[in-house]
């Protein structure tokens, strides 16, 4: 019993789980955010212009009332909702692609290959660790960097 629980915490204490339960958490906030921007402000902005209040449409039938008011007021949610969350990824893709790219750059700049074995190597290196060939065109700038620095 003592390991079933031990497994349990190690299992609810990873790190993916926290983040999952943070964005559960901050989903359901911003859902209700998005519900006040639909029921408070657009609706009643739709209203006005098209003289329907949607949360107020229902068809009665007997006793039972059906309310595609409500229905169309979650479809708008549900669409502004998720327009702002496609919005928020395109933006997150949109930074990590400029991070990938300079960090790309970076790396393109750190290193070279080696024109005989094709083994990368740090852009400074006059000599190949794989076949020990010296690289003499990187051996002549590097004599010239040595001499201007003194």
């Amino acid at each position: 019993m003592k390991n079933l629980f031990k497994e349990f915490k190690e299992f609810a204490l990873r790190g993916n789980v926290m983040e999952l339960a943070v964005a559960v958490i901050m989903g359901a906030a911003f859902q209700g955010i998005i519900s006040s921007l639909t029921g408070d402000i657009i609706s009643p902005i739709l209203g006005l212009f098209g003289g329907v209040d949607f949360s107020n449409l229902a068809i009665n039938i007997g006793d039972a009332s059906i309310r595609y008011g409500a229905f169309i007021t979650a479809v708008i949610n549900f669409i502004i909702m998720a327009f702002v969350i496609f919005l928020m990824v395109k933006g997150m893709n949109k930074l990590a692609g400029l991070r990938k790219t300079k960090d790309s750059e970076e790396e393109e700049e750190k290193t070279k290959t080696c024109p005989y074995c094709y083994t990368e190597i740090p852009q400074k290196a006059v000599r190949c660790p794989r076949c020990t060939t010296v690289l003499v065109k990187r051996k002549k700038q590097a004599s010239a960097e040595i001499q201007s620095e003194d």
